[in-house]
């Protein structure tokens, strides 16, 4: 399916004058880039832009660097090149991408079908009133509304007999009229946002459908906050929880703005976390401990950053097992040395005992994930708790912080294998009991 999206070259009121208001930035992106990358996240790679702005048409080119096909073109010739159903889109709406990919799946007999909010009814927003699924009446100024435009369409080619008075009006104004002049044919149905499925097992948590209009600075605040917010996993220990994700949103939000990849900051992961090994394996215990606080909080921002600038993909699901390559990494060096020093096999017989139950446990996690959609840690109130104190890394960090501080750092091997040992047990009783009760037919409900 192909898009077809409003650049104007015109600002929004608040923001920059200087520059085209599809291409005013947020966190490192134009608001145009975000439209496209999110259309992208639909499966969308065809784009017919509408703009008349010489510095939007430079900035995005031919679309090769996202990975998508860019044509510029005025509205009066897009019926010359659209023969199927379509998308509507605006560079001043940005939104989450599930929205544009229901809206893209859902079945309709309607020319138009418009995504709608019935949860957000405030000022600015262009209103809409519905009935039965239909749309009766759609404004700014409308009296009567029960939600709210949330900024795209899907259509037929059939809706070109509602555009033929769109040329010169804004993308606001176009739409509006395109939309009441399929209503009056009851040809305009609705797609509520909010039949969106909200939970994503990948994030470990509920994410409401979202989008904002941005028209003022004030929004680009308020738009900031939620993609940080959304980008941001449900963390599952403690540490990550009420120290690491706070530190992390604010570190994203910075470095968002400046030309750093994911990859570079994963690179500097390893780089400091293999640093911390060949510290580990030489004896200087201390500074090895302190780098491995410093990799946990590092290490959640190549992800959320990815999700943050719309930059994922599939090879970066294989982050995950390099970080459990440099966390048995630790723990081998750390045991190596103390053999070394020691010259007793007792911290060579844990690491063996600890590595076993980490991997155990990981995969009875991921085989849950992989068998019911859901995350293990989400499945239930029990879990929802037991997730803060479960084995992780960076909960292991902290016992072998206090043991090199207290001159027993072969005591945290012991407490490592303990935790770990009580974490696979845990995992692997909730696991089979939920999974016994899903072969019953008891169906998961949050």
């Amino acid at each position: 399916m192909k898009a077809l999206i409003f650049a104007e070259h015109g600002t929004a009121k608040g923001l920059n004058k200087s520059k085209p208001g599809s291409l005013t930035k947020l966190l490192g992106l134009s608001l145009i880039e975000r439209v496209v990358l999110s259309a992208k996240h639909a499966d969308i790679t065809e784009f017919l832009m509408v703009t008349d702005s010489e510095e939007v048409k430079r900035k995005l080119g031919d679309g090769s660097k996202y990975g998508v096909e860019i044509k510029y073109l005025t509205i009066s010739k897009v019926k010359k090149v659209l023969k199927d159903d379509f998308v509507i889109l605006s560079s001043s709406y940005i939104f989450d991408h599930r929205i544009l990919k229901q809206l893209i799946n859902h079945q309709t007999g309607a020319s138009v079908l418009v995504a709608v909010d019935k949860t957000k009814l405030s000022a600015g927003d262009i209103k809409i009133l519905e009935k039965n699924g239909k749309v009766i009446d759609i404004g700014a100024d409308i009296k009567r509304s029960n939600c709210v435009y949330a900024g795209m369409l899907r259509c037929s080619p059939k809706v070109f007999n509602y555009m033929k008075s769109l040329d010169g009006k804004s993308a606001n104004a176009g739409i509006m009229e395109l939309v009441t002049n399929a209503a009056e044919r009851k040809d305009a149905e609705i797609f509520d946002i909010n039949w969106i499925e909200t939970y994503d097992s990948k994030m470990r948590k509920d994410i409401e459908p979202w989008w904002i209009y941005i028209s003022r600075e004030d929004d680009l605040a308020t738009a900031e906050q939620i993609i940080i917010e959304n980008a941001s996993k449900n963390p599952s220990d403690a540490l990550a929880c009420y120290v690491h994700k706070p530190i992390e949103n604010k570190l994203v939000a910075f470095i968002s703005k400046y030309n750093i990849t994911p990859n570079q900051i994963t690179i500097i992961v390893n780089i400091l976390a293999y640093t911390a090994t060949a510290l580990f394996f030489y004896g200087y215990l201390l500074i090895a401990s302190l780098i491995t606080f410093v990799v946990g909080v590092v290490d959640g921002l190549d992800g959320k950053l990815a999700r943050v600038k719309l930059k994922t993909s599939k090879l970066g699901s294989l982050e995950h097992s390099f970080d459990l390559l440099f966390e048995f990494s630790w723990i081998i060096a750390l045991s190596c040395f103390l053999f070394i020093s020691t010259r007793d096999a007792t911290p060579l017989i844990l690491c063996i005992l600890i590595i076993t139950f980490v991997s155990f446990y990981r995969n009875v996690y991921d085989r849950f994930r992989s068998a019911t959609g859901v995350s293990l840690d989400d499945y239930g109130g029990f879990e929802r708790k037991f997730k803060r104190i479960a084995g992780r890394r960076n909960l292991y960090n902290i016992p072998i912080l206090v043991s090199i501080l207290l001159n027993v750092p072969l005591y945290s091997l012991f407490f490592i294998l303990f935790h770990s040992a009580v974490t696979a047990i845990v995992y692997t009783a909730r696991a089979a009991k939920h999974m016994y009760d899903m072969d019953r037919g008891i169906v998961w409900q949050r």
